[in-house]
């Protein structure tokens, strides 16, 4: 039998998503060594479509660290309009005395800088690996193993190990069972979503009206990533590409609406999960591995690279001074925010689909009238503002 090819290395990092890749940027931005395993192709990863805004908060890590360059010549984002059965009303992030913004960076495009800052500092980044595998994670030694694009067998010994491989990932499905806690929690609530060739809105635009919810986001000067709430059972073949336009034409109250080519088309229900504790021995979770949040308040990206960031800084506490505290803390301090980002989509997410007449956990008209409340508070008053300011620039 070949033995395999065995390495060693501080952290192992599986997974070369948003939160590996910012893992590992941060860990050599600190003197600390990581192999980043990916089991897709570069090109897959750098093309795979998901959220597009990145958070003052997290603005604020990369330029840190040294890393603003991934975010260079991305638009700040200070604005979301709303449509209210087409009233237009702007939400503005930019209320006296908050003046951080974040700004507009569809995944695929941070990916891609961050694959090429990693690289290009000589970082370990390896595609289309297979047959991961985890391996003594109650150990001071844990290991890696997977299968190499040369189909030999690789054993990776390391001192930690970061799970940024999502919910269905080999890392989260690596903690026993009895060893955490799972709190999942369904919206009822379906949404088509469709990427678009077509010119990106000025702001941000959620509508909400008795059709139903819709929403368009940038993704690139001429590119927008279009919501609209549909019905359970619904799937792609439902939506033909004439109706998707003439819906999003209806709900936008745009009967102008540009319209261009549909690259993608996806349907999913809103859910929520967080498995608790983040953390089993020498194993770390990060990002989609540790909790899912709906997309409905842009949130999920950054949860990831916020365990990212706890995270670096934990494992460069231990390998300086041989400190502790930040590993047994990392849980407590990543979910701490977690649950936060949680409660304001969820806030976010009954709101406007209570306002569009689909109350999430029914109650009817009444429902509806109060998510419409709700929504004018909102709208009016600097104070209500101000929460929804401060949770989406990740102040809150």
């Amino acid at each position: 039998m070949t033995q395999p090819l065995r390495e060693s290395t501080t952290v192992a990092i599986v997974g070369g998503g948003v939160s590996g890749l910012t893992a590992g940027l941060l860990l050599r931005s600190r003197g600390i060594d990581a192999i980043v395993l990916e089991q897709q192709t570069r090109a897959h990863v750098e093309q795979r479509q998901r959220a597009g805004l990145v958070e003052y908060r997290a603005v604020r890590m990369f330029e840190q660290c040294g890393l603003g360059g991934v975010l260079r010549g991305f638009p700040a984002n200070n604005y979301l309009e709303v449509r209210v059965d087409g009233r237009s009303r702007l939400l503005a992030e930019d209320l006296p005395g908050l003046a951080a913004v974040g700004k507009s960076v569809p995944q695929q495009a941070l990916v891609r800088g961050l694959i090429a800052a990693l690289l290009a500092d000589g970082g370990d980044l390896r595609f289309e690996v297979t047959d991961v595998a985890l391996r003594d994670l109650d150990s001071d030694r844990p290991a890696v193993t997977y299968t190499g694009q040369d189909g030999r067998a690789h054993e990776i010994s390391c001192d930690f190990v970061a799970g940024c491989d999502g919910d269905r990932g080999v890392s989260a499905a690596s903690v026993p069972a009895d060893a955490l806690t799972v709190h999942s929690y369904d919206y009822g609530i379906w949404w088509l979503t469709v990427l678009a060739d077509a010119p990106a809105p000025k702001h941000a635009l959620m509508a909400v009206g008795e059709r139903g919810y819709a929403a368009q986001f940038a993704r690139g000067p001429n590119a927008s990533r279009f919501y609209l709430h549909c019905a359970e059972g619904d799937t792609v073949a439902d939506w033909p590409h004439e109706r998707i336009w003439a819906e999003l034409k209806s709900r936008l109250h745009q009967p102008d609406l540009p319209a261009g080519p549909i690259t993608a088309t996806e349907v999913f229900p809103l859910r929520s999960l967080i498995r608790e504790p983040m953390s089993h021995g020498r194993l770390f979770l990060l990002g989609d591995s540790a909790h899912i949040i709906p997309p409905m308040g842009a949130k999920g990206m950054n949860l990831a690279l916020f365990d990212a960031e706890v995270f670096a800084s934990a494992v460069r506490d231990f390998t300086a001074s041989g400190d502790e505290s930040g590993l047994r803390a990392y849980s407590a301090t990543c979910l701490e925010r977690t649950w936060r980002y949680q409660e304001y989509s969820n806030w976010l997410a009954e709101m406007m689909h209570g306002a569009s007449g689909f109350p999430v956990g029914g109650g009817g008209s009444f429902r509806e009238r109060i998510m419409r409340a709700r929504l004018e508070r909102l709208l009016s008053s600097e104070t209500a503002a101000r929460y929804y300011a401060e949770m989406f620039t990740g102040l809150g």
